[in-house]
């Protein structure tokens, strides 16, 4: 079982920056799921902002979430997050 959600940022390039229960930090792309079914609504940046760490993964107001092990798996790991979380 991959490590759960601790802590979730929202980004203004449609990315997320999630720390994970391991330590480990990493940005998920939000973008090539802004034009399907209700994560359309997340293109309203207020919406996309309203994202929260929930049960070990993210979920946004509206209710659209994605599984934990998606967002570990498919995230691209910051090598050195204090300095590249600053950048985003």
């Amino acid at each position: 079982m991959n490590p759960r959600v601790e802590a979730v940022k929202p980004n203004p390039d449609y990315t997320l920056t999630i720390t994970f229960t391991n330590g480990e930090v990493k940005v998920f792309d939000v973008k090539p799921y802004l034009d399907k079914g209700f994560f359309q609504a997340l293109k309203n940046k207020g919406e996309f902002y309203s994202v929260r760490p929930v049960l070990g993964s993210v979920q946004w107001r509206g209710g659209q979430d994605f599984c934990p092990d998606t967002l570990y798996e498919d995230g691209i790991t910051l090598a050195n997050p204090e300095i590249e979380t600053l950048a985003v």
